[in-house]
This record gives structure tokens, sequence and C-alpha cells, in this order.
């Protein structure tokens, strides 16, 4: 290995050697058991960076060393864009356009990757999980170890070249008291919603892409109660249960020859065989919505999933078209029907124009008239203005309305405070029909 003379300007290929050349020895020390953990790996490479007989600038050197090792343990160059606490999403449009989302807001960062690396980057990602990637399956959802959610895309539907999206996964579980310390829910409500998921009433929580709600999902199922049998259907698993009796399942995609697949719906059905008291889908997104909901109607209280649907009214009609991708001709009214039996509560889910993410509206579904579901909003965020730094002010108050299914909460024990719905009805009419 040629020696490099300490200089301002170190050639930026010389420098890319280097990395490769020490990369490549630390991993010949690997003797096939995997990397090593961070000390042995930090001690193999001051090994290695002695043994080239390099002199650079201290600040450089230790540059190198941290790159190779973000490369060897974890994701290279986007390893410090995972570790960033403030980084909420990480978006590879293709080579050399890196964005990320930071406090709600898109920027653009100074990393580069190049089209090989990018797809390096995406094999590292799923090979550990059994995902594949080619030009017959050019789409891939999957996980990192530490939880957070990874689409991955590649020619010949991306046309400019390989993507990828992360959303990443906290660090540290966010409770109820971290959404109203944000602002992102009142204290009313938190009381409201963790009385609803004890009292097992159904639940969807509705919201746009990246609105927030496995966030608030992951919160929801933090109430119920110990000893309850949980079984969780995922994607691509996220949630993180922390009560002892839980069963976790995941999709899993087909293989090379298009065999083997095991889809949502038919976890769904399968979980029901499975004696849970509770079933908690991660986003229904087809035809399991009808098993989804029959399985609310059929003993199992206090079930919970996510929709995409921008409002509650919306969030009923993405349900009807949900069942009606199950495959059977049922009668629009017999949907709605299933619908509204088997829907307790839709919290809405919203991110704001500033990039804040809160919960803007709480409804109840209180059945059907004619042909029409009915729904009482009982929650709303109201605006109250924005401040200094263009942050939406404001807070989800009462609409004065109290919910049919108050029996059922203090069935459970909970008597609701006269001051949670003390909010007088500001003219609006709450009840809405679909």
């Amino acid at each position: 290995m040629a020696t490099i003379e300490t200089t301002r300007s170190i050639p930026v290929g010389a420098l890319d050697q280097l990395r490769e050349w020490l990369k490549e020895q630390v991993k010949r020390s690997f003797n096939g058991d995997g990397p090593p953990n961070e000390a042995k790996l930090q001690a193999l490479l001051e090994k290695a960076y002695q043994h080239a007989k390099v002199n650079l600038p201290e600040s450089l050197k230790r540059e190198l060393l941290t790159e190779v090792m973000s490369d060897v343990l974890g994701f290279g160059s986007i390893q410090r864009l995972l570790d960033d606490p403030d980084i909420t999403e990480i978006m590879i449009n293709g080579p050399d356009q890196i964005y990320v989302e930071r406090r709600g807001m898109i920027e653009k960062s100074s990393i580069r990757l190049s089209t090989d690396e990018i797809l390096h980057l995406i094999d590292r990602i799923i090979t550990p999980i059994g995902r594949r990637i080619d030009t017959e399956q050019p789409m891939v959802d999957a996980r990192l170890p530490d939880g957070s959610r990874v689409n991955a895309v590649i020619p010949p539907v991306a046309l400019d070249g390989p993507g990828i999206t992360i959303r990443k996964f906290a660090r540290e579980r966010m409770n109820i008291d971290d959404l109203i310390q944000l602002g992102s829910i009142s204290e009313h409500g938190a009381g409201f919603l963790e009385a609803c998921v004890i009292a097992r009433l159904n639940a969807v929580v509705s919201g746009g892409t990246g609105s927030g709600k496995t966030t608030l999902l992951n919160i929801l199922t933090g109430y119920i109660p110990e000893g309850e049998r949980i079984v969780t259907i995922e994607d691509a698993a996220e949630l993180q249960l922390h009560q002892e009796h839980v069963f976790r399942l995941e999709a899993k995609p087909a293989n090379a020859d298009g065999k083997g697949e095991v889809g949502i719906r038919s976890l769904v059905r399968n979980s029901l065989r499975m004696r849970p008291d509770r079933i908690i889908v991660g986003e229904v997104r087809g035809g399991e919505a009808l098993d989804m909901l029959q399985a609310m109607n059929t003993g199992h209280d206090g079930s919970l999933t996510t929709v995409h649907a921008n409002s509650p009214r919306d969030a009923a009609s993405r349900l009807e078209t949900l069942v009606l991708l199950a495959g059977f001709d049922l009668p629009l009214k017999v949907v709605r029907e299933q619908i509204a039996s088997a829907v307790d509560l839709i919290v809405q889910q919203s991110r704001l124009r500033d990039g804040s993410r809160k919960v803007t509206s709480i409804s109840e579904v209180m059945g059907m008239e004619g042909e029409t579901i009915v729904m009482t909003e009982l929650f709303r965020f109201e605006e109250a203005g924005v401040d200094e730094n263009g942050m939406i002010q404001g807070s989800l108050v009462s609409t004065g309305m109290r919910p049919m299914f108050e029996g059922r909460l203090k069935a459970a024990g909970f008597k609701l405070p006269a001051e949670w719905f003390a909010t007088p009805n500001r003219g609006f009419n709450s009840t809405t029909q679909h």
C-alpha cells in the first residue's frame, strides 16, 4: 500500500483507495464469524491503518476510520443520517439525490452515493431478512434491525435509477405524555383514548402518509392490560408492544419462483384460530379489511388497525373500498353495516402544513341511518394561530358531544369527567352521515 503523505489536500481517489483497502483488511479478520464488536473492530482498523504506513492529519484519520466502521457495522455513508435523532425520514431519489426530513421539514443532504452504492445498500438491507429485488420484482418492503421501515425501488419502474425510502424507527418508544408535551394531543383527548382502549372499543387510526399513524397505534397498544393475548399482524414488523403475551406475525413475499407468499389477509384469517383477545393489524390496505371487520364483530373487541385516509368520513369510504377488494359481491348496504357494527371509534392523525403531527379528530361511529353510516365528532383540533417560528398553535378540544358508548366506559370503571366535554358546541353540526 503506497504511503499517503500529510498534505492540505488529499486526492479523493487516494482516500477512496485507502478506504477500500482498510475495509478489505478488517473483513479478512472476521474468520467467517460475522463482524466483530465495535471495540475489536476499532483495534483491527487501527492495526490495519498502521500497517499501511499512512500519515494523515488526525481529523482526517478519525473521519476515515469512522466511515469504515459505519460501512462494516452499519450502513455506510447514510449511517450518520440513521444516527441523527432529529431525522425521521431518509429519501434516496438516485445518485447524488438524498433528502431527509428533519423536524417535519424536508432538506437536501450533502451525502453523495453512486448507483452501485445504492444497489449495494439495498442488497445489504434486504438480504438478512430474506427479501429479494430484481427486474421481475423491482419493488420491496423491508426493515432495518432497529425496526425502521424501508421501501426500495429499482429500474425498470424507477426511471432515474434505484431509490430507497427509510422511515426511521424511534430509538425510544414514545408514550402519550410525549404526544401531550409535543402538542399532538390534549390531556383530555389522551385520557379519553386510554379509556376507550381499556374498555375494549374497536378503533381505527386514520391518516395520510407520514402522519404518524403507526406511532399513535403503538402508543394506544400500550394501554392494553397485561394478561390479554395479543396477536399483531404487519406487512413489515415495526410495532413495539411491551406486554408479555404477544404473538407477532409478519407477511412474507413470494420467492424467486413466485411461490410462498403469505399476505396480510391470510395472517388475519389464521389469527382467528390462535385464540386472540385482541388483534392488531398494522395497516389494512386490501381485502383483509373484511376479515378484520368480521373479527371485530365476532368477539375480538378492542382490536386496532390503521388506514390511509384524510378524514374520518374518508376512512369509512376507504374501508368500504377495501372490503369490496376481498372479492365478494356484497351489497354496499351490507358492507356499511359491517363497518358500522364493527368500528366504534375513528381517530384522525394529520401532518399539518408546518410539519407537525397531531390528532385532529376523534369520531364515534354511531351506527346506520337508512343506508348511511352516522358518525359524531367528539373531539376536534382547533387552530389558534401561528407562533413566531411558523408553528401552528391550537388544541384538541371537545365538540360538546358525549359518546353514545359511555355506558361501556363506565362498565370498565371509567367515569368521564365533565370537564372533558365542557367545551360548548360552537354552532357546528358535529354529526355527519356517510
